[in-house]
């Protein structure tokens, strides 16, 4: 890898960039995948009011946004951890991550995907459901087992 496929977050973490360059854009099947994988994980990590929005022509920056709620900056932590290594592990590297002083918000952006981690009350402060309330959501629950 050159040093233009690296890039570093603002907390000085260098990642592997996965841009449209590298072709991740045009995986767009794949991307909600992964996006229904991160609000399932979100949701077995005891996450509350998890929603994926399919933003795919109403927003220039991603296709999908994954958002979920935590209970304590701990598992807001946790969770976009968690997110992030199930992207490494399926060839999804994250492009950047970025939280408040707090961890009160957690984003971790995988250039098609993106996923929000707040704390009830940052979340609300936002409001990213009623900006994105046009978009239809995905369904993720898991098919029940017998």
């Amino acid at each position: 890898m050159d040093s233009a496929d690296s890039m570093t977050d603002s907390h000085g973490i260098s990642s592997k960039a996965s841009g449209p360059s590298s072709g991740a854009s045009a995986l767009s099947k794949d991307a909600q995948a992964f996006a229904i994988e991160a609000a399932r994980t979100a949701v077995d990590r005891h996450c509350t009011d998890v929603r994926v929005f399919d933003v795919r022509g109403r927003s220039q920056v991603c296709d999908y946004v994954v958002v979920a709620s935590g209970t304590s900056d701990r598992q807001v932590r946790s969770v976009a951890n968690e997110i992030e290594g199930i992207g490494d592990a399926n060839g999804l590297h994250r492009f950047r991550t970025n939280a408040d002083p707090a961890s009160t918000w957690i984003i971790v952006d995988f250039v098609d995907v993106v996923v929000h981690v707040f704390e009830p009350s940052r979340r609300g402060y936002y409001d990213l459901d009623e900006l994105w309330s046009d978009a239809p959501e995905v369904e993720f629950a898991r098919e029940p087992t017998s």
